[in-house]
């Protein structure tokens, strides 16, 4: 079924599109591990993987965007670029946890721990620019689900 926020504009170099397969499934993959690993931001991984798709396959965009799991996130971002509180804050946790403690832990040389500095601040302006999904109430979710519900 197609949905308005399924566009696929496909590019038309052949190496760019595998370039971007590539780079999108490297990105899922960082998002799944992300989702084991407290560490590895989620959201962010997905929000490039389904960018990626979004211009070079159709059939992964559809199966990330219908995804039981990662659909509903990446659809709210897609038709109205805004992602849920929880996981705008879980991703800013990780990116502040994990990058800090890679740089000041396990890497020596000075010019990678500026660039890892620098990639967690633009990470987390992005995250901040994006717009936030409004939390609703349960009474008004189950009536947004039910129309013929009785709770006022």
């Amino acid at each position: 079924m197609r949905h308005r926020h399924l566009k696929v504009r496909l590019v038309k170099s052949e190496w760019l599109r595998y370039l971007l397969i590539a780079t999108g499934l490297l990105s899922l993959l960082a998002g799944v591990v992300g989702l084991f690993l407290p560490l590895i931001p989620t959201v962010p991984f997905l929000l490039v993987a389904v960018i990626c798709f979004s211009r070079s396959s159709e059939r992964f965009h559809t199966w990330l965007v219908e995804h039981r799991h990662f659909g509903p996130v990446l659809k709210e971002y897609l038709a109205h670029g805004s992602v849920p509180l929880r996981a705008k804050c879980l991703a800013l946790a990780a990116i502040w946890v994990s990058f800090p403690v890679t740089a000041l832990v396990v890497v020596e040389a000075l010019w990678l721990r500026v660039l890892l500095f620098s990639v967690a601040a633009c990470a987390t302006l992005y995250l901040l620019a994006l717009r936030t999904v409004p939390r609703r109430s349960k009474g008004r979710a189950a009536r947004q689900r039910d129309p013929d519900s009785t709770i006022p």
